[in-house]
């Protein structure tokens, strides 16, 4: 038995270039809130499911339509299943407006394909109810069964989505419009790419020789504070004067990212190396069973056996050495790897030896 490993190398290149500040940061108070509640789904072909918190769920909705039934009364409801309910609420989402949600069973339910989410309640972090849910759903995945006991199942019959399933009833109160500035918050936080977006902004909007005039402070590496009107109008006109504006990024840390599950390896274009002299060999381990019958002759007392017989060769290739001058760049490392015919996983043990011996300048972050 050979045994071989494959895997992709993916070796990225990263330029600076000017970009829109609606590209690289978000605004301060503008984002979205999670809700989640809990419900029933009904309609379904016998694929739900029978437990104590279904049932004494099944039972408080009735008593709600005021149906009360019996206490020893044990309803057999393969056709509902106990589901959580999920959605993203966006940001200045207006009550009446409609939301898409996620509806996951929670129990043993087989599949929610051809069920009904009835009313829902979807809750914010506070506990106040910001929208109600209900509708048909579309599940994408699907279940058989065999009276074997085989089964078959594709994609997740389990889980399955409303879209505009829920009406917003209650609106989150927005801090943008509020005090004397808004804050641009960066997604990659850099102290160099703070300053040219501040640069930029005044450079804009003030007189760029007369720090007095400035409207944009850089607070630390992630947020940049700018005045802005207080007006809600014209606060909306500004900004969108503001995340229009191009600005050029600061060159990210020089980083080599290692995936050792998917063999997966991304080398930043700013990754150098010191003098070095590297040796790799590659070893292939070839395991060959076969099988011998051992039979006693005629007149001797034993059995026939089948023994295993196994024989493991080892085949070393020639070690090949390769040097690194001082600041050595990324194409000529990939190339002096490519060279020698290394693999992903020998790539990973170089790479390793290098970070150790001190002669990566860059950072090795293995995930």
């Amino acid at each position: 038995m050979k045994v071989t490993v494959l895997a992709v190398t993916l070796l990225l290149s990263s330029m600076s270039s000017a970009q829109r500040i609606k590209d690289l940061a978000d605004v301060a108070g503008v984002r979205s809130n999670q809700l989640v509640g809990y419900g029933l789904v009904v309609g379904l072909p016998g694929t739900g499911e029978q437990s104590p918190f279904t049932e004494q769920s099944f039972k408080t909705m009735l008593s709600n339509f005021g149906i009360t039934m019996p206490a020893n009364l044990k309803p057999k409801i393969k056709n509902v299943a106990a589901v959580a309910v999920h959605a993203e609420l966006p940001a200045f989402t207006k009550p009446g407006q409609k939301i898409d949600i996620t509806v996951s069973s929670m129990g043993s339910a087989q599949s929610l394909r051809g069920g009904t989410l009835i009313q829902t309640i979807l809750m914010g972090i506070d506990g106040n109810a910001y929208a109600v849910a209900q509708g048909s759903l579309v599940v994408s995945g699907l279940g058989a069964e065999g009276l074997d006991g085989s089964k078959v199942i594709v994609n997740t019959p389990t889980v399955g989505r409303i879209a505009n399933g829920a009406m917003v009833e209650r609106e989150v109160i927005s801090p943008f419009t509020s005090g004397d500035y808004i804050t641009f918050n960066l997604r990659d936080s850099d102290f160099s790419s703070a300053r040219n977006l501040e640069r930029v902004i005044n450079s804009e909007f003030a007189n760029i020789n007369d720090p007095s005039t400035f409207i944009a402070r850089a607070l630390d590496a992630t947020s940049i504070q700018v005045n802005a009107p207080r007006d809600a109008s014209q606060r909306v006109s500004f900004l969108a004067a503001l995340e229009n504006l191009e600005f050029e990024p600061s060159r990210p840390a020089a980083k080599v990212i290692v995936n050792s599950r998917t063999g997966t390896i991304v080398i930043g274009s700013d990754v150098r190396l010191l003098p070095a002299a590297i040796t790799h060999g590659g070893i292939t381990v070839t395991i060959n069973e076969t099988r011998d019958v051992s039979q006693p002759n005629a007149f001797a007392d034993g059995n026939t056996a089948v023994t295993n017989q196994s024989v493991v060769n080892v085949n070393k290739d020639d070690n090949r050495m390769f040097v690194f001058n001082p600041g050595v760049s990324l194409d000529t490392l990939v190339r002096a790897i490519n060279e020698i015919g290394a693999g992903p996983g020998d790539v990973m043990a170089i790479l390793e030896a290098l970070s150790q011996a001190g002669a990566l300048r860059g950072e090795l972050i293995i995930i």
